[in-house]
């Protein structure tokens, strides 16, 4: 049976790059290519669908992917807005009960939504990337493609992609976050003012004045 993922009631970082989204690179490889393709089929023979329909296979990860991410995301989002409001709106005590009530009913929607959102993907793709790819690309094209995707290195770098930007973005974060948390920080206080809201909390303590 398929596992689903849950989101996380912490904010995920902003631009991480999840492991299952590896599998999504050759998904974007190919529909890239169809939409910069510029051969158009009158009548696809038979021979041209059954190689649209051998890559729409190869590409099922990705579109699975695709899907997950879709039904994923409400979840995700309100699970971000939640953990925002634990902190002021639960008392201390029932803090981590309250959280795990939240995980629970974001899980449940995972497990429900999911299998709706990639079973609608599946059968959509046919009639949308399938399309595309029988109007822009010849048999040959077509066949080059999928050495392509079928080539164990295209695999590997799918595999490693990843960690390699998971690798890069930690390095990335380290090295940016000095010069941007302090803008980050006047923004937000900026914000406030202009909403009203108080910024004291923000503020640094004045030190006593030395007698």
């Amino acid at each position: 049976m398929t596992q689903t993922h849950t989101p996380s009631l912490r904010p995920a970082r902003r631009g991480a790059f999840s492991g299952r989204r590896a599998g999504a690179l050759a998904f974007a490889f190919v529909t890239a290519f169809a939409a910069f393709g510029a051969h158009a089929a009158d009548a696809p023979s038979p021979e041209h669908k059954e190689l649209v329909a051998k890559i729409l296979k190869l590409q099922q990860p990705g579109i699975e992917h695709v899907a997950r991410q879709l039904a994923e995301q409400p979840a995700a989002q309100l699970l971000n807005s939640a953990g925002a409001a634990l902190a002021s709106r639960v008392p201390a005590e029932r803090r981590e009960a309250v959280a795990k009530e939240l995980q629970a009913d974001a899980k449940k929607y995972v497990d429900e939504a999911v299998p709706i959102v990639r079973e609608r993907a599946i059968r959509l793709a046919p009639g949308t990337i399938g399309t595309l790819l029988e109007q822009k690309f010849n048999d040959d094209e077509l066949r080059q493609i999928i050495a392509v995707l079928e080539n164990p290195v295209w695999t590997r770098y799918q595999q490693l992609g990843g960690e390699m930007q998971a690798a890069f973005v930690e390095k990335l974060v380290a090295d940016a976050r000095p010069a941007i948390d302090p803008k980050v920080k006047a923004l937000e206080q900026s914000m406030a003012r202009r909403l009203g809201l108080d910024t004291s909390a923000a503020k640094p303590a004045r030190k006593p004045a030395s007698r």
